[in-house]
């Protein structure tokens, strides 16, 4: 469960990033987040990260005050998210496999554990056979793949992305959320932000749409039209 209550975000040069948000995503949803560049959704998923706190209001992550949390519990939170970035954010001296088992490294898992959990994820997103391959000799849509790889695990019930398909073509970009769609199905809780509105609409989950900070629309799951295939779904 997400959950913001008046939340705004208001930074030390004076600038309002969020203004009184208000909004809760139930654990096991799947919904987007959308706005114009600026609008404030890079904003809204570091204050469910705890990279920034919030001004006023609260931020509540799966039933804890984010307010009331003391610093040393932050990377046992943190634990709990994966989080996929536009970048990638891959490190180039490493390999696939280095890259993905990262995360579990630094959690102090057994080496049994991390080549278990490693190759499955790798499976997960079809890249098992490049586990020994250097990202860079891969494309774009794959290394965005690895970067999921690596945000999923150490299996996280919560998984964020900031624009995950902005540097990709359409059909990549489908294929990615695809896979933030099948994590879904089995009961991760997915925030995306992005402002592909066309991809937004044939995915048929909730919008939380930001103006300038403000959120300005909280649209219920479409449904997938079942006769007209030319119908509009905005």
């Amino acid at each position: 469960m997400i959950r913001f209550d008046g939340v705004t975000k208001r930074y030390d040069s004076g600038q309002e990033a969020l203004s009184d948000v208000s909004f809760e995503l139930d654990a096991g949803e799947m919904a987007f987040l959308t706005g114009h560049s600026g609008a404030g959704k890079s904003t809204l998923l570091k204050l469910i990260m705890l990279m920034e706190r919030a001004s006023s209001g609260e931020v509540w992550i799966d039933n804890q005050n984010l307010a009331k949390l003391a610093k040393r519990h932050v990377p046992l939170l943190r634990r709990k998210m994966g989080v996929v970035h536009q970048n990638h954010q891959l490190l180039f001296d490493r390999s696939v496999y280095d890259n993905v088992a990262l995360p579990l490294i630094v959690a102090g898992y057994h080496p049994r554990d991390i080549g278990r959990r490693v190759r499955g994820a790798l499976d997960k997103v079809k890249l098992l056979h490049k586990e020994k391959m250097n990202p860079q000799m891969l494309s774009g849509g794959e290394q965005q793949r690895i970067g999921i790889a690596r945000a999923v695990v150490n299996k996280p019930p919560f998984l964020l992305a900031d624009e995950p398909t902005g540097n990709l073509d359409p059909a990549l970009s489908a294929e990615i959320m695809q896979l933030f769609k099948e994590f879904n199905q089995v009961g991760v809780t997915v925030l995306v932000a992005t402002h592909d509105l066309a991809l937004i609409a044939r995915m048929h989950h909730r919008s939380l749409i930001l103006r300038d900070g403000s959120l300005i629309g909280n649209g219920a799951p479409k449904q997938a039209p079942t006769t007209d295939t030319n119908m509009d779904d905005n």
